[in-house]
């Protein structure tokens, strides 16, 4: 589709809810705060924080990062994303992706999110492949324990999602993409140039020391703070299970600096 202006973009984001008065409650923002504080391995997201960060610290970057309330004190009702904010990022995103494509290179992308944000990511995967970027898919079809399960990395069009052998699922975390690094690794193989992701994936990549773009809803903070700590480049604040549909305009305009 032809790419949004920003302000038409803007408009679409804040009447879908990708940004604005979002879906995710404030009792889910600060709670994830207390079970990322807490290092919970659904909510670090594999970052190993360099600073003492207290909740009254991480709130503090939820404001700044993502528009959210800034009172600490208040764990009820519903939150925002300030819809400029994320378009910033977008602005970011886009300047990275169109770098990636004039200098050449790899990427990887991957979404612990499939029924939100990988058909963005599919579209992105394709683009970039079609202006020259190895688009790399690593450790195809192979297994990882998740929190003592085993799962599977399968790529759907390019970008690595985990599932059970028969269905793709929501993850948290961050084995995956360090099992696809150590496999990297230990083959010799290139690191990624860039690395396209959301939740562990983009954590455990950011962690890595690999230049990443994230997204990151909410009630993920620990991308935030990554991002804060200098570990992960840019992180697109946005709430990350809309209809796919609704990305569509927001994969166009993150597409549209990346020139025929």
């Amino acid at each position: 589709m032809t790419a949004p202006s920003r302000d038409a973009l803007r408009e679409h984001l804040l009447r879908t809810r990708i940004a604005g008065q979002v879906g995710t409650p404030r009792t889910s923002n600060i709670g994830n705060i207390r079970k990322m504080l807490a290092h919970d391995p659904d909510y670090w997201f594999g970052v190993e924080l360099t600073r003492d960060w207290s909740l009254e610290a991480v709130v503090a970057v939820m404001a700044e990062r993502v528009g959210m309330d800034p009172d600490p004190t208040r764990e009820t009702g519903s939150d925002v994303v300030d819809p400029d904010r994320c378009l910033d990022a977008l602005d970011d995103a886009a300047d990275r992706l169109s770098t990636l494509t004039k200098t050449g290179g790899t990427a990887l992308l991957a979404t612990g999110h499939p029924t939100g944000l990988l058909a963005m990511f599919m579209t992105v995967a394709r683009t970039l492949a079609r202006r020259g970027v190895d688009v790399i898919t690593p450790s195809a079809e192979s297994w990882v324990s998740v929190n003592d399960v085993h799962r599977r990395i399968r790529y759907v069009g390019s970008v690595a999602t985990i599932g059970t052998g028969g269905d793709l699922l929501h993850t948290h975390s961050p084995e995956p993409m360090q099992l696809i690094l150590a496999g990297l690794h230990r083959r010799q193989e290139k690191l990624p140039d860039l690395v396209i992701a959301d939740h562990g994936w983009a954590g455990a990549a950011g962690q890595a020391g690999l230049p990443t773009v994230g997204f990151a809803d909410t009630n993920d903070p620990a991308l935030f703070v990554a991002q804060t700590e200098g570990k992960v480049g840019t992180v697109i604040p946005l709430d990350d299970n809309i209809a796919p549909a609704d990305y569509e305009p927001v994969t166009a305009y993150l597409l549209s600096k990346i020139s025929d």
